[in-house]
This record gives structure tokens, C-alpha cells and sequence, in this order.
């Protein structure tokens, strides 16, 4: 009963925003069904050659839909920002986006704001990798492509629970969004992994939302060999920040510790190894058993540490969501203000 009447009390607070760049012949029937939960829907027109924005304005007749246009392209990722800013403007909540190309059901809306409403997350996004039966049916490159991805982004963003970090399909809440660095995050296609990195620096909750995978006839621009050194770039970058945000600058812990002593460890038992292994070879000697054990014990010691810091950052994937004391806070400033 609480859930239903969260539900129903945030339901006229619900905006969605939806990208759009040559999906003309997708888009009417991605707006025809949004459900009435729906108080608002922002089309973003990324300056698309086939004027999707003017195709909208034309065509569909529901009130709810507002059509924003940029003069030039800014990819998926600003096209994204410049509609969550428009529903931040207009006082909505919940910001739910979905692609315009018809692969993401409407229908499973309510699914994805549900646990933002009842105060479980701040943002929530897909998974298309629940059911184990339909993922049978993907594309074995997209399979191996995901599980590298994954990875990656589990690696840089420290979300270690989430699986399908390219997922477009995503709500958040407004008073989070509000603290994004909408000028800071990547705007094309690197977009929906590098909004995990900056919402792990607010300490914000990421839980996934089951979902099916569905394939039309859309064209994809996306050329993996083009973007993986550009991806791994990034990642490697996202990674190097969020360990000196979380480890250095806001906190210090023993994994603060365990992370560089780690490294040298195991760079010197390495490096001491392999020298003096190349030194034995050439020579034609076998390496003496201290030698070994001088670098060995480095190597094993390192390895503990990190993994030690591993486990540590594993178990600290934020778990309490950011909105709701944002939003008492806010109350409470609101109500001392009043009172005086």
C-alpha cells in the first residue's frame, strides 16, 4: 500500500525525455505509448537531418510534448542533458530516458521509476542480461563487446553490482541530476558509462532494472573498432580520478594504503625477477634460490595488498540513496526559514 501511494503522489512529477537523430520513422510510436503516468515528454531534436523535431511538432497531437532543438549536434549525451535541464526548469522529479528508435517498451516505465519513488535508488538503468534464456538470442559479438565493457566500467565507476553499462535506457531523480557537471560529462556515445563514474562521485545508489533485449530495423552508428582505444582512454582516465576522489581527497583508509604499497611491491618483485631471470638465462646459470625468493615474497605481498583493495572497494558501492537526505535537508532549511 506505501508503494502504491508513493507511486501515485509522484506520478504527475514524472518527465521523459527522449534523444533524437534520424528516427523519424520510430518516434510517434515510441510517444503513442507513454502511458498517462507521464506528466511530461521532452523531445530533443539533435539537430537532425530529417527535422525530427519539426516532424513531432507537426504530427503528434499530445499535450505533454515539448520539442527542444539544437543548432548543431551534440550527440546522445547532450542531447540527453539539454532535456534533463528542461524538466529540472519545469519542477519535474523523476527524469526517465528512452531511446526514439522503438527498442525500449515504454511500458516499463513505472518499472524504472518505482524504486527512485520508494526511495531505494537515485537513478536507475536497464539490464539486458537478466534472463539467461533470451540472452541466447544476442549476437555473440554484442555478448563478448558487453562483458568487456562491463568490466571496464566496473573498473572505473566502482558500481562492481551493475552489468550493462551501455544501456540507454535510464531514470534518475531530479535533485541528483541537478548535481551532475553537465559541461564535464561526454556527450556521444561514451555518454551513458561516464554519468556511472560521475554519479559514484556523488555516492549515489545504481541499481539495475531487468529488461529484454529488442532489435529493429535501425541502423546502429556505433563502430565498435572505432571507439574501443577512445573507450579504454577514458575508462583508464574515470578509474585514475575516482581512486584519488574517493581514497585520497575525501577519505583515507587502509585501502588507501594497500592500493600504492601494493604496486611497488609488485613492480619491484617483477622487475627484480625478470632481470635477474634474463641475467641466469644468458649466462646459462640456474638463478640462485634467494634471488627467487627476493622477488617472489614482493610479487605474493602485492598481490595480496591489491587484492585486499579490491575487496574493499567492492564493498564499498554506495548503498544509501543521496535524494532523500538532499531532500530532507532542503525541508529543513525550508521550515527554519519560514520560521523566522
Amino acid at each position: 500500500m506505501i508503494r502504491t501511494n508513493k507511486l501515485t503522489d509522484i506520478s504527475q512529477e514524472i518527465a521523459v525525455v527522449i534523444p533524437t537523430y534520424k528516427a523519424r520513422n520510430h518516434i510517434l510510436g515510441v510517444i503513442n505509448e507513454i502511458g498517462p503516468e507521464v506528466a511530461r515528454i521532452y523531445v530533443v531534436d539533435d539537430c537532425c537531418p530529417d527535422n525530427s523535431g519539426d516532424f513531432v511538432a507537426a504530427n503528434c497531437k499530445d499535450d505533454r510534448v515539448s520539442v527542444v532543438k539544437h543548432t548543431e549536434n551534440q550527440g546522445v549525451g547532450g542531447a540527453v542533458m539539454t532535456g534533463y535541464k528542461a524538466a529540472i526548469e519545469d519542477g519535474m522529479r523523476i527524469l526517465v530516458k528512452i531511446d526514439s528508435d522503438g527498442q525500449m517498451d515504454p511500458a516499463l516505465i513505472m518499472d524504472f521509476v518505482a524504486p527512485i519513488a520508494n526511495g531505494e535508488a537515485d537513478y536507475t538503468k536497464g539490464n539486458r542480461f537478466f534472463d539467461l534464456e533470451k540472452v541466447r538470442a544476442m549476437p555473440k559479438v554484442r555478448l563478448f563487446g558487453n562483458a568487456v565493457l562491463s568490466l571496464m566500467c566496473k573498473l572505473s565507476s566502482g558500481y562492481w553490482n551493475l552489468f550493462d553499462p551501455t544501456n540507454g535506457y535510464t531514470a534518475i531523480h531530479a535533485d541528483v541530476a541537478r548535481h551532475l557537471p553537465f559541461d564535464k560529462i561526454s556527450r556521444r556515445y561514451f555518454f551513458e558509462t561516464d554519468i556511472l563514474f560521475r554519479l559514484n562521485t556523488l555516492r549515489a545508489v545504481v541499481i539495475d532494472v531487468p529488461m529484454d533485449a529488442k532489435y529493429g530495423d535501425e541502423v546502429s552508428n556505433l563502430k565498435i573498432s572505432k571507439i574501443i582505444g577512445e573507450f579504454f582512454a577514458k575508462h583508464v582516465r574515470n578509474f585514475s580520478k575516482r581512486i584519488f576522489y574517493n581514497y585520497y581527497l575525501r577519505d583515507m583508509s587502509l585501502a588507501s594504503i594497500e592500493l600504492p604499497v601494493g604496486l611497488v611491491l609488485l613492480g619491484f618483485g617483477s622487475i627484480y625477477g625478470g632481470y635477474h631471470w634474463m641475467h641466469s638465462a644468458q649466462a646459462g646459470i640456474p638463478t640462485p634460490a634467494g634471488t627467487v625468493m627476493l622477488s617472489a615474497l614482493p610479487i605474493l605481498a602485492g598481490i595480496q595488498l591489491l587484492l585486499g583493495f579490491i575487496g574493499y572497494d567492492v564493498s564499498s558501492v554506495p548503498v544509501r540513496p543521496v535524494h532523500r537526505s538532499t531532500r530532507k535537508m532542503h525541508k529543513k532549511i525550508s521550515g527554519e526559514f519560514n520560521a523566522n
